[in-house]
């Protein structure tokens, strides 16, 4: 007995003696940082307990106002977590050689398995290689036509509510992209815009859902315990439906090709001058006639490659359109000119153009807006790494496991970088100006080896149904346009109330997802900007919009 209990009482012995050793090492890089106090056992965990999820947001940001561009966290037990907002350490980090993607993407895996957003190393650098044609500008001006058309319906979608009931935006917006990917992806029409109940598009908004919460969730450092969660049951039902899905596109597409081949009698290889002007290529195609080593990619390998361009796709575009729209609304004299710009370049058929790149690339004004609101409200506010290996950071040795979070927010607000950085102001990105400022000074789309490979994809569709909408109606603030707010949207009791109704205007309340699954609500107008007479079509009044939310 007394053997039993000298063997406990060295055992926990040399774990607290561990466990010191340890926070001594944490506090020494700290020193080197700053950063939080930190409780020995809790860590930083105090500071959020029973804070709502606005105030954890604005606990977050703040850190770095009070701490400085680069702050070491001490976690719960010892975990450290390094927030990097310089750009001299962001560049090493998204520059390094070896690298994986934070706790939160391994939520993604059983719906995405380990496609060019999870995976690393080999795998991942073939399948960038075979991905990369996809996004050459002359397949994305084979994609303009489906943006035109979707576009299009998405304004008839809207100027339908016109004198009728309050709506939001977030669900035409998000059934708009999602048609979008669903026909320049896979090349099949989804026709969600014309059918909101549409089992996959529901089974999409289910499973963005699912791991919001398990993000949240108090079991999330614990995998082996998914069992527990009261949904876990219903995701994998999910799980299901949406690789079903997608395995019977791809097999319908496969059999396509297949028939097509037989019919022209000659073998059909995958040509540089097929993929950009014989045929009007998919992404799905382009996969299915690509090989890995004399193979064909496998279903289950082209599957996880089509879902996970679905997830990545229609979220951040999605985002970044119903931003763009409040910015637009808040500041008129910007959305005044914009539309000028529109009307000069397209002329009087404006709204009804189908548009085309080189108008796209004339309007130089959109690109600044666009890349104004992205800054000001990031897509991906917040990206997640973890140190594979040790690295250097401000003369100390950061080690490898350590949790890295890049705070692209305040990278894009850091008022070293950017002058006034809270104002809307889209003359910063003139040419002259971005010649004036670092390459990880303003990252939307991430940086380095691993950014975000459709940005260009994105940009487009962004472009395109911020050129239709805006030649279509005209964007008014509402009675609460003042300030943003974060917070999550993880079930009906945390959505915020809708708008009232104005019978001579369409009030849109919207929301939309922003990555890392936060949400912004905007507050407070004046009377002053009211729906006036001009050569809009219609106008729409931007009352509430609630952004819900890699």
């Amino acid at each position: 007995m007394l053997l039993i209990l000298t063997l406990i009482f060295a055992t926990v012995g040399y774990a607290l003696f561990n466990y010191h050793r340890k926070r001594q090492k944490l506090l020494n890089i700290r020193s080197h940082f700053d950063g939080p106090d930190s409780h020995y056992l809790w860590g930083t965990f105090p500071m959020f307990i029973g804070k709502s999820i606005p105030d954890i947001w604005d606990i977050i940001t703040d850190l770095h106002k009070k701490h400085g561009e680069d702050i070491a966290i001490i976690a719960a037990f010892n975990e450290l977590v390094m927030d990097l907002s310089s750009s001299k350490n962001v560049e090493k980090v998204l520059l390094a050689k070896s690298i994986k993607k934070s706790f939160a993407y391994d939520f993604l895996e059983p719906w995405l398995g380990t496609g060019l957003l999870i995976s690393t190393g080999e795998k991942w650098f073939q399948r960038r290689k075979i991905i990369t044609p996809t996004f050459h500008f002359k397949m994305l001006e084979g994609f303009l036509e489906v943006f035109n058309k979707e576009a299009d319906i998405l304004v008839s979608k809207l100027r339908a509510k016109a004198g009728k009931e309050e709506f939001d935006i977030y669900d035409y917006v998000t059934l708009y992209a999602l048609d979008s990917i669903c026909e320049t992806s896979m090349g099949v029409q989804i026709n969600a815009q014309d059918d909101p109940n549409n089992e996959y598009a529901v089974a999409v908004k289910q499973m963005s859902t699912f791991i919001l919460r398990r993000v949240f969730s108090i079991l999330r450092t614990f995998p082996s315990l998914f069992f527990l969660y009261p949904f876990a049951k219903e995701q994998k039902q999910v799980i299901l439906k949406l690789h079903n899905f997608t395995n019977s596109v791809i097999d319908a597409r496969r059999a396509m090709l297949e028939k097509e081949k037989a019919s022209l009698n000659v073998k059909f290889d995958l040509q540089e001058e097929d993929l950009y002007s014989k045929r009007k290529m998919t992404f799905l195609d382009l996969l299915l006639n690509v090989t890995v080593n004399g193979k064909p990619l496998s279903r289950e390998d082209i599957r996880e490659e089509v879902d996970t361009f679905m997830f990545e796709g229609h979220d951040t575009t999605t985002s970044g359109i119903s931003f763009t729209l409040w910015h637009l609304a808040k500041y008129q004299d910007v959305q005044q000119k914009l539309y000028e710009e529109i009307d000069r370049v397209l002329g009087k058929d404006k709204a009804n153009a189908d548009l085309t790149n080189l108008q796209i690339q004339e309007l130089e004004y959109l690109d600044m807006v666009v890349k104004e609101s992205l800054r000001l409200i990031p897509p991906v506010p917040i990206i997640g790494r973890t140190l594979v290996e040790d690295m250097e950071m401000n003369g100390v040795t950061i080690p490898a496991g350590t949790q890295i979070s890049i705070k692209i927010y305040n990278i894009h607000r850091n008022p070293k970088i950017w002058e006034n950085p809270d104002e809307f102001i889209p003359e910063r990105f003139s040419k002259t100006n971005e010649s004036k400022r670092g390459p990880y000074d303003f990252i939307p789309f991430s940086a380095g080896s691993r950014n975000c490979i459709g940005q260009r994809y994105a940009m487009m569709e962004l472009k395109v149904t911020i050129i239709k909408l805006i030649a279509s109606f005209k964007v008014l603030p509402g009675d609460s346009m003042d300030k943003l707010r974060f917070k999550t949207d993880l079930e009906e009791p945390f959505s915020m109330r809708r708008a009232s109704w104005r019978k001579d205007t369409i009030t849109v309340v919207g929301r939309q997802r922003i990555s890392h699954f936060m949400d912004a609500l905007p507050r407070s107008s004046t009377e002053d900007d009211q729906p006036t007479d001009g050569d809009h079509d219609n106008v729409i009044v931007l009352n509430e919009i609630v952004f819900s939310g890699d």
